[in-house]
């Protein structure tokens, strides 16, 4: 029982739970945060499909339709970090700090954070 414990939870072993505490099925999982039933089928059935897995904000929408499941808990079991809070004052001095670049200076900060959001689509997935 103590490896049972040492092995992190999958994405499909989670869906399992989700199904199982909230009485749905895979299509109504689907259809509450906007995939097709074969996506989440492949999930399931641990397909990656693309190859990267469930896109955040996927899985984001799952915590929001199924709350008994922690944001934590549903990146963690698909392999991925959580993503930092973003409250709407933080957005807007993030805003105001990139107001205050270059049009150069923006379009290389834009850069970064896709190269950084790209790495933490493909991380671990």
């Amino acid at each position: 029982m103590a490896n049972e414990e040492a092995t992190p939870e999958d994405l499909a072993q989670l869906l399992a739970r989700l199904k199982d505490e909230y009485a749905v099925s895979e299509s109504e999982i689907a259809r509450r945060i906007s995939v097709s039933a074969a996506t989440v089928n492949n999930w399931v059935r641990r397909k990656r499909g693309t190859g990267r897995g469930p896109n955040p904000e996927k899985l984001k929408a799952l915590h929001r339709e199924f709350p008994k499941f922690s944001e934590d808990e549903i990146f963690a079991a698909a392999g991925r970090k959580t993503p930092g809070p973003l409250t709407p004052a933080a957005e807007e001095r993030l805003l105001e700090l990139f107001r205050g670049l270059t049009a150069e200076q923006q379009e290389i900060k834009e850069l970064e954070l896709r190269a950084l959001n790209q790495y933490n689509r493909s991380a671990l997935s």
